[in-house]
């Protein structure tokens, strides 16, 4: 294997990036213990789950730069895991407003803004849309659509991988991969299109909460593992990247995104810990206490 060959300042760059990997999973896993215990149980395993995206990128990047044949297999569960998470981060929105009827409650004269990104941020003249558990429904479906046909479309590369069909780094008309990316750029769109126009509506609301940092990491997260790897591995099949035998410029690129990512996602477990870690018993700020009081007070 290529790692077995390293001189001694690649070793020490792989077993940096290798510590960094098993740090972001011990930082999580206390984080997760910390969430099981103080997080009430209707919002605890979403937020695991969203804590656990840049762990398991680090994760699957470290494999992946240590076994590279695994490259296309790693990047994949990436990909469908953080397809899972994108409809997670939509839950929890819902969640933090006390739960799908209280953010009725609270939202029963307005209307959501639609014209955001990334479908329609250009297009401003379109009408808002009254906030009612249809609408909520359809939100809702534009995310789950994407956890769910990821992993099928996963089968299918995979299937196609083994016949021989489908090459990663083919991107020619002719073949499977430029067919099945663009249908997934597609997919993804739609997905992050209710998110968008989720967090329009509750980001003042849930000031309190934290929620523009914690959006803030969820868009760092899902513009490196995915715009950041395309830009990269575009240079290297267009040969920007130069090859370096034992390596080709393909594999050069992964190794770049690998060892990236594996960098950038032990970063942002850190910074997700701060910005998750918080006390829930506290007192919430006035503004969130004024709103919770008077929604108390219209409940029979």
């Amino acid at each position: 294997s290529f790692s077995a060959g390293l001189d001694l300042p690649g070793r020490f760059l792989f077993a940096i990036l290798t510590l960094m990997t098993l740090i972001a999973n011990l930082v999580f896993i206390e984080e997760a213990v910390y969430i099981y215990r103080k997080v009430p149980s209707s919002k605890r395993s979403i937020i695991i789950w969203i804590n656990a995206a840049a762990p398991v990128i680090a994760t699957t990047s470290c494999i992946g730069m240590w076994i590279p044949r695994s490259t296309m297999f790693t990047d994949f569960t990436a990909a469908v895991f953080f397809a899972t998470v994108i409809h997670k981060f939509l839950l929890m929105m819902i969640k933090e407003c006390g739960g799908q009827k209280l953010l009725l409650r609270r939202f029963e004269n307005g209307r959501f803004k639609i014209s955001t990104g990334p479908c329609c941020c250009c297009c401003l003249c379109l009408p808002r849309v009254r906030i009612t558990r249809r609408t909520l429904f359809w939100l809702k479906l534009g995310t789950f659509q994407f956890a769910f046909l990821r992993p099928v479309l996963m089968f299918l590369s995979i299937v196609l991988w083994t016949n021989g069909n489908y090459t990663l780094y083919n991107l020619s008309p002719k073949g499977a991969a430029i067919w099945i990316n663009c249908f997934v750029g597609v997919l993804t769109i739609i997905a992050l299109w209710p998110v968008g126009i989720m967090f329009q509506q509750v980001r003042t609301l849930l000031m309190c909460k934290k929620i523009i940092p914690k959006f803030a990491l969820y868009q760092f997260i899902l513009i490196l593992n995915h715009l950041q790897a395309a830009i990269i591995n575009i240079l290297a099949t267009q040969r920007i990247i130069p090859c370096a035998p034992p390596l080709s410029s393909s594999a050069r690129g992964a190794y770049m995104t690998q060892q990236l990512l594996i960098m950038e996602m032990f970063l942002i477990t850190l910074i997700s810990r701060v910005v998750y870690r918080r006390r829930y018993g506290d007192l919430k700020p006035p503004e969130c206490t004024a709103e919770e009081a008077g929604d108390h007070k219209e409940t029979p």
